[in-house]
């Protein structure tokens, strides 16, 4: 078996339109995850964790006409858990279900990506992976983002990190460039890791973002 941390970027996929509204808009009002879901026929339904304009959220889950129901339970005034179920559109239920192939089990939880992208854990045999990976629909491409680790979830800020954020961090760490005041520079860093300076900025750049949202996002 085997555990890989995926990001699907849908692209020219239809998928609902709360979803491309909450992930797409220049102004990033919310933030979801996925917490457990049921993909059944014909109804799916979804936990959501959600952070943000929640009002602003649940107006765009009214709009949908792929929400059947929804229910938002809340946790603090910017914050909640929403119960959302729905047919979804074509294009959705055709990636759900290429991941529930075989021997495949996608673990949570599941992030929706500012970007419109869809990031989650996926566990079970490498040519059910492989297959899945292959296929998903057309107009969507696939980002490994890490394989194997210690943990089956990412259950640890380092966890949602991948190999090569995580190298960037340690590395950065080791010469003293979060030290005050700072003793290396991105270019020593770009240096250890043998990239160009851009690379090694990017690494870290996303690994800062991972690490603060998610300890402030938990």
């Amino acid at each position: 078996m085997k555990r890989v941390r995926i990001t699907i970027r849908p692209r020219d996929l239809d998928l609902p339109l709360a979803y491309e509204d909450a992930t797409r808009n220049e102004d990033q009002f919310v933030s979801v995850r996925v917490v457990n879901w049921n993909i059944t026929a014909p109804t799916a339904a979804f936990l959501l964790h959600v952070r943000g304009d929640l009002e602003r959220f649940e107006t765009l889950l009214e709009r949908d006409p792929d929400v059947e129901e929804h229910e938002l339970l809340s946790i603090a005034d910017d914050e909640c858990y929403c119960f959302v179920a729905g047919v979804g559109t074509t294009d959705a239920r055709e990636l759900w279900e290429n991941f529930k192939r075989g021997s495949l089990m996608t673990v949570p939880p599941a992030e929706w990506n500012p970007d419109g992208s869809y990031t989650f854990t996926v566990v079970g045999r490498d040519e059910d992976i492989q297959t899945a990976v292959e296929n998903v629909p057309a107009g969507a491409s696939v980002d490994i983002d890490s394989v194997g680790g210690r943990r089956v979830a990412p259950d640890h800020v380092t966890d949602r990190l991948s190999d090569r954020q995580r190298e960037a961090v340690r590395t950065a760490v080791e010469l003293g460039h979060y030290e005050i005041p700072r003793r290396a520079t991105t270019e020593d860093v770009a240096r250890e890791l043998e990239c160009a300076t851009s690379t090694a900025a990017e690494h870290l750049r996303k690994a800062e973002a991972k690490t603060l949202g998610t300890l402030f996002g938990e």
